[in-house]
């Protein structure tokens, strides 16, 4: 692996950084407490386009720079400094993983219908997955809502859960079974859903740690929706090959993001240490600041490090299906260690709402269960190892057995 960001990436991600610290930051006060209003994300668009940093991880054709793996990451750690960094930027979950998987699989006109007006701003997306019932989410596998053919048509049932940016959301690609006869990974098909569809419906924003960000985290309930046979994504059954292609990258770029917000976290706890004194020492002098600050600079390394060697192995051609899960699994633990001991260098002021401290540690927590939980990360590197291992045992000597 080469260990260089090429050059043009390293200039995009300070003209990025510098963008979010100068233009994007000052908007964090703008924040309600659910998500930040329609026209000042126009607004911030506007100035991103302006800057030339507005979809940077798309191909050039659809108005980005057309990154590889490793210099979206480059960038996408500059962006995630603010958690609006990547929605000024139009580089958010997710729309940034539907973008990925709409340029991969949507047909040209399904691209001019729905790609082209969510680069462009236009409406946002969702992708419905996740279901209430046995626990969909973890286990793609296991979704349970339906698509029965009739004519040239598909009805459409199901009910889907923590479906992100539902609320206001012009389309959703939507998972369902459309054929219960194979294996669950050959039965799911895709279907793109405009949201204004009759019986399709947004139930509810669910209630959340942290805040809902646009469009919130819905519960929908879908009930004999109709779609025409052109509504499906890719080919029938192709769904489960068709979300690991979105699942995969969105799961790093995520990493990416979480990473810039956890570098600022520490930048600011430093910072205030090099400033407040206890017991007539400034708390850089403390010992356990030192540690703490320490810590944290060498997860955030390496939490790095991990990443950037996945988006390599992307770049290669590898589906990194590993690398991803040890990125996913490392990175999200990581930044909520940092984030934490942000709350507790910083006292009182990082457990308010003066500095964006508390928000990433309220934010952060969720990080640790979607697009797959720690535990199931940990089962899926633990299940691979163990295969390695039995295709060429090492050679031992059990003494006294």
């Amino acid at each position: 692996m080469d260990f260089n960001i090429p050059q043009r990436a390293q200039d995009l991600a300070a003209k990025v950084r510098q963008f979010v610290d100068d233009v994007v930051i000052p908007y964090e006060s703008r924040e309600d407490s659910d998500h930040l209003p329609d026209d000042v994300i126009v607004e911030m668009r506007s100035k991103a386009k302006a800057a030339g940093i507005y979809t940077p991880h798309l191909p050039k054709e659809l108005g980005g720079h057309g990154l590889s793996h490793v210099e979206t990451a480059a960038v996408f750690m500059a962006a995630g400094r603010s958690l609006i960094g990547p929605v000024a930027l139009n580089c958010a979950a997710p729309d940034e993983g539907n973008m990925h998987l709409l340029h991969k699989a949507a047909n040209p006109e399904q691209a001019q219908r729905y790609l082209k007006p969510l680069v462009d701003g236009k409406f946002r997306s969702c992708f419905g997955m996740t279901e209430p019932a046995q626990g969909v989410g973890a286990d793609a596998s296991m979704v349970k809502s339906t698509a029965k053919r009739d004519g040239d048509e598909w009805i459409l049932n199901g009910h889907k859960w923590f479906t992100t940016g539902a609320m206001g959301a012009g389309f959703c690609i939507f998972a369902a079974v459309t054929n219960p006869n194979v294996k669950a990974h050959e039965g799911v098909t895709l279907f793109l859903v405009p949201m204004d569809t009759p019986g399709f419906t947004v139930k509810r924003m669910i209630p959340v740690l942290g805040t809902h960000g646009p469009g919130g985290h819905c519960e929908m309930v879908i009930k004999d929706v109709r779609v025409p046979h052109s509504a499906i994504l890719g080919k029938e059954g192709e769904g489960f090959k068709l979300m690991q292609i979105r699942l995969g990258p969105a799961r790093l770029t995520h990493c990416m993001r979480w990473i810039g917000a956890a570098e600022r976290a520490l930048d600011l706890m430093a910072h205030r240490a090099t400033e407040r004194e206890a017991f007539k020492v400034k708390l850089m002098d403390h010992q356990n600041s030192q540690w703490s600050v320490a810590d944290s600079v060498v997860e955030l390394h390496a939490a790095k490090l991990i990443t950037l060697h996945a988006a390599w192995k992307l770049d290669q051609g590898d589906e990194a299906r590993q690398e991803t899960s040890m990125a996913k699994l490392y990175a999200s633990e990581a930044v909520n260690r940092v984030f934490d001991r942000a709350v507790q260098m910083m006292g009182g002021l990082g457990y308010s709402g003066d500095t964006p401290i508390e928000r990433f540690f309220r934010e952060g927590r969720a990080f640790r269960i979607y697009d797959g939980p720690s535990e199931v990360h940990r089962m899926v590197i633990a299940r691979d190892f163990f295969r390695k291992i039995q295709k060429a045992p090492p050679k031992v000597n059990w003494v006294g057995f």
